[in-house]
């Protein structure tokens, strides 16, 4: 079998349990493009959809749009960018089946920074974002730790797996200060240098419950 109808196999595998369950339902869909246009050596285009669900594909939870304009500096390992958010929610009322929509403008600032440890990849991301929720005003400071290990032979860049993680707090800038914590792990498959794909598993951690997320992402650098 092919290394990419073994991970096909590996998302179908994890995703068909949870079809056909409630809205009441702890586990989550996410299905994630995240892309990057570079324009030059220096200024990238960030471009990502997020389509995120309740349950199986069907339930939406939330819509999010993200764009920003970059610019890379220090040989590649760093990366600074102004970007704008569009988020739509749909949140259900209690207990009930009924949803109401909440509408949200985001503005962000972020910075990135890779570092090798031999073949181990670590990326930080440090984001402060300003959110404009219907007729809120809010600020949010996030904080991304991300680790990839390949699997594969040092010199197979395309065409292998590799081993994806990260971590990322949310710290908000009024009280209730603590806002949420993401944790996720998942397997990745580079098919080239510049389309990868990876499926994994988050837990979204709030300050008095928890979710558990099931993720397949796709990477695009063009």
């Amino acid at each position: 079998m092919k290394k990419t109808q073994i991970l096909v196999a590996l998302i179908l595998g994890l995703m068909l349990p949870n079809i056909g369950t409630s809205q009441n339902s702890d586990f989550g869909n996410w299905l994630i493009y995240i892309g990057n246009k570079k324009l030059n050596s220096k200024w990238n285009i960030h471009n990502e959809v997020q389509y995120r669900n309740y349950d199986a594909v069907g339930d939406l939870e939330q819509l999010l749009l993200r764009t920003g304009l970059g610019y890379t500096f220090n040989d590649n390992k760093n990366n600074v960018l102004l970007g704008y958010g569009y988020i739509l929610s749909e949140n259900y009322i209690g207990d009930t089946d009924d949803k109401v929509s909440v509408n949200e403008h985001r503005i962000f600032q972020q910075f990135t920074s890779k570092q090798n440890i031999g073949s181990v990849k670590l990326n930080h991301r440090y984001r402060f974002e300003q959110r404009f929720v219907e007729s809120d005003f809010k600020m949010r400071l996030r904080y991304f730790l991300g680790i990839n290990v390949p699997l594969g032979k040092k010199e197979t860049v395309n065409k292998s797996f590799y081993l994806s993680g990260y971590n990322e707090i949310f710290l908000n800038t009024e009280s209730s200060v603590f806002d949420r914590n993401r944790l996720y792990g998942g397997l990745g498959y580079r098919i080239n240098d510049k389309i990868k794909i990876e499926a994994g598993y988050m837990n979204q951690f709030f300050e008095t419950s928890n979710r558990d997320q099931f993720n397949i992402i796709t990477f695009v650098t063009f």
